[in-house]
């Protein structure tokens, strides 16, 4: 089923009218005329949408931490900066479909009181930016934004803010303090934004894919879209595929979609390019866990792996991974585990902001380690002495950065740890990759097929 995607192909979706004519917009005036803010905020909850920015927290509760009854102006922020490696979803629907995202954030301003808000933009998305500035544009000139929305005494201004380009910023403090005009460090929480976020103020900050199903659980109903995926990861999904797959590219399934299928079928990834086998997948941006191919393929009880949020993580940090953004990295047989992660630690030590001393020395450290271990002038303490300094990073920083830098060395060491071991051992071998990977149990294709 698709709600995100179901008219991205049509010509002209881009223009207010071509969106218009094809139903856009229609749930603010239902949502407007007929419906109060806590009608909206019910309907959220019992839809059970989750944010899709990476954590998962549900949405609708979000919205009820905001004190309505405060004097204090109210603050929507679409966190639209999208930095994690492996994760393109957000640019594309900004970029093929923008009046969704206007149309959700007039209902998700409307139903926690605000009358200002913001979309932070990638700094590096500036064709993006100007595409969304087109149609916020035409939003305002047709009465949909501004003074007084279709005649309902409801207003709210949309702002495009542009980012510097700052990963960190993807967190929805260090975001709030960027939007502010300080340097986007995060901040320690409580107080949360919805106490004091942007100015001191109420403050809900969301995901855009999040606020993208907002105008469907309106028109449709919360039930209806909590009848979508699972139990506890209700609707559908945008994943951005990536690495060694035949068909890269954007998919939107339903939450509880079997990842073999999603791998291997010629609607989705379309199997694995060269015909080479599976040797590993990054399920959520290059901030979770790794997972070898017997593990993404398979739960620790044997039954198929799906997509959503309980099944990825079932067998906790051994066996499991997380959705998170949904930046579905493949690798084939081909891939080196040690070079790739060395490119993921090196992006964590460029990005920190310094503001913790674990994340701060220690994403360094592991970037030495680990250019040592790729050089060939590694020893075996190294790999050791990595999963001791991610274990000191892992927990003890004010913002998720650190533990985004550690999961994916435990992780890979975890699993793929006689790679390492031959990096040290083996190290001419290694850089001409001319070696059998021998620490993951690597299906054939033909057995996983659908």
């Amino acid at each position: 089923m698709k709600i995100l995607l179901n008219h991205i192909d049509v010509p002209g979706i881009q223009n207010l009218n071509t969106y218009r004519r094809l139903g856009g917009y229609s749930s603010v005036e239902k949502a407007l005329k007929t419906m109060t803010p806590p009608d909206i905020i019910k309907e959220v909850k019992e839809s059970g949408l989750r944010g899709r920015g990476g954590a998962g927290f549900p949405t609708g509760l979000k919205w009820f931490f905001i004190d309505r009854s405060s004097s204090r102006q109210v603050y929507l922020i679409c966190n639209a900066d999208e930095g994690e490696p492996g994760t393109f979803k957000d640019r594309f629907m900004m970029q093929y479909n923008p009046h969704l995202l206007i149309e959700g954030m007039i209902l998700s301003g409307y139903a926690i009181g605000a009358t200002t808000a913001y979309i932070y933009v990638r700094g590096e998305l500036f064709s993006v930016m100007r595409i969304l500035e087109k149609a916020i544009g035409e939003a305002y000139q047709s009465g949909l934004l501004g003074k007084n929305i279709l005649g309902t005494g409801y207003s709210l201004d949309l702002h495009c803010h542009p980012g510097a380009g700052s990963y960190i910023c993807g967190e929805e403090t260090a975001l709030i303090e960027s939007l502010e005009g300080k340097r986007g460090n995060p901040r320690i929480k409580p107080p949360f934004p919805a106490i004091a976020g942007l100015y001191g103020c109420p403050t809900v900050v969301n995901n855009v894919e999040t606020i993208c199903n907002i105008p469907w659980i309106i028109n449709n109903g919360g039930e209806a879209y909590a009848r979508i995926g699972t139990e506890k990861s209700p609707g559908t999904k945008l994943i951005s595929v990536s690495g060694h797959v035949n068909r890269p590219g954007v998919y939107e399934i339903e939450l509880g979609f079997p990842v073999n299928e999603f791998l291997f079928s010629n609607d989705y990834c379309g199997g694995i390019r060269n015909d080479h086998r599976l040797k590993a997948v990054i399920a959520g941006g290059s901030s979770v866990p790794v997972l070898p191919a017997d593990l993404i393929l398979r739960t620790p009880q044997g039954g198929p792996r799906l997509l959503s949020y309980e099944s990825l993580s079932e067998g906790g940090f051994e066996k499991g991974t997380m959705l998170g953004s949904g930046g579905f990295i493949v690798m084939d047989e081909t891939t080196c585990i040690v070079r790739n992660l060395l490119n993921f630690v090196r992006f964590y030590h460029h990005e920190s902001c310094g503001q913790c001393s674990p994340c701060r020395e220690g994403t360094g450290w592991m970037n030495k380690i680990l250019n040592r271990l790729e050089n060939g002038t590694g020893n075996i303490r190294d790999i050791d002495l990595l999963v001791s300094i991610a274990g000191n990073i892992e927990g003890n920083t004010i913002c998720p950065l650190g533990d985004s830098s550690a999961w994916p060395v435990k992780s890979a060491i975890h699993h793929f740890r006689q790679e390492f071991e031959w990096h040290v051992f083996e190290p001419l071998a290694c850089r001409k990759q001319i070696f059998e990977i021998k620490s993951a149990k690597v299906p054939d294709n033909e057995n996983i097929k659908t």
